[in-house]
């Protein structure tokens, strides 16, 4: 008996599922478009004597400059051991810097910056 009385509990709540209105469907998000590359970052830049040097004379894109000095710098092991955010320059990465012994990583885009044209 009890059998029956679950079974019927069901159906009723089936019924009235079926009955209750249904939600509005939720609008799709429009679809984002991809990001573009800005073509200012792409562009090759000359590089000045002092970071020819380093680097190589041929124009880079500013992407490739910073990937080149850095391939010259862990080359080199110029990365401050106890500090790795600083840069302990050799003569030629010191002519770049503006005469400085050590700079910060960030300080270095900066510097670098200047030697592009």
């Amino acid at each position: 008996m009890a059998a029956k009385k679950k079974t019927a509990k069901k159906a009723a709540k089936k019924a009235t599922k079926k009955a209750a209105p249904k939600k509005a469907a939720k609008k799709a998000a429009p679809k984002k478009a991809k990001r573009k590359p800005n073509p200012a970052f792409m562009k090759p830049m000359t590089p000045s004597a002092a970071l020819a040097a380093v680097i190589g004379p041929k124009p880079q894109p500013r992407s490739g400059v910073a990937k080149s000095i850095w391939d010259y710098i862990k080359k080199h092991k110029l990365q401050d051991q106890k500090n790795r955010r600083n840069i302990n320059a050799d003569a030629a990465l010191q002519a770049v810097f503006g005469g400085k012994k050590t700079v910060s990583m960030f300080e270095m885009t900066k510097l670098v910056s200047k030697h592009l044209s």
